[in-house]
């Protein structure tokens, strides 16, 4: 059996957007792990369509990336930091309420969540440049259709804006389908630090 055949697979389409915390924007929850109210690893693709601050949310470490849009300008830890979707993934603290500003229109991001001590990253894929990263449990997101290779499997086709887990040990790669649009690798220590 082909070990990808297995994985799970999130579809943001698939998922009821639902409004922010704040009222500013809505956002499609991927996944939270290990349950909704208690969850320790989000995954979420939000729609910014207005400037205003984002949520609070205290004892976070967030990760945050442009998928599509012109991108933003956020204001973190007293500098302002302009995001585009070839922007590498901002982290910060999710105790922060960064002001966030439309550079030139509405815009599609992915967002990486982390509490409870754990530790994680969101690094932009490199077509065709396998992934070793040694997390204890790995994911893709990609934004644009895309075939995802593993070690030891056949490769599988993916749709687009699809979150996939948890990727199998070894170096995985992603190879773009059509147009290419970005794609992140996610890692989670899923233990406290």
């Amino acid at each position: 059996m082909n070990p990808l055949a297995a994985l799970e697979q999130v579809r943001a389409a698939d998922v009821a957007p639902q409004p922010w915390r704040n009222g500013g924007g809505s956002t499609r929850e991927l996944l939270a792990w290990p349950r909704d109210a208690d969850w320790r690893v989000r995954i979420s693709v939000a729609e910014i369509d207005a400037d205003g601050p984002f949520s609070v949310f205290e004892g976070v470490e967030r990760w945050f990336a442009v998928l599509g849009g012109a991108g933003i300008v956020l204001g973190v830890s007293g500098a302002e930091r302009r995001l585009t979707p070839a922007s590498a993934p901002l982290r910060f603290d999710g105790a922060q309420a960064p002001q966030c500003r439309l550079i030139d229109g509405a815009t599609r991001d992915l967002n990486l969540m982390l509490r409870g001590g754990l530790r994680g990253t969101l690094e932009r894929a490199v077509d065709g440049i396998a992934w070793h990263a040694g997390w204890r449990w790995r994911a893709l997101f990609t934004a644009g259709a895309a075939r995802l290779h593993a070690p030891g499997a056949a490769s599988i086709e993916l749709d687009a804006a699809t979150l996939v887990y948890p990727l199998v040990p070894g170096p995985c790669r992603i190879e773009p389908i059509g147009a290419n649009a970005p794609a992140y690798w996610i890692g989670a220590d899923l233990e406290p630090v």
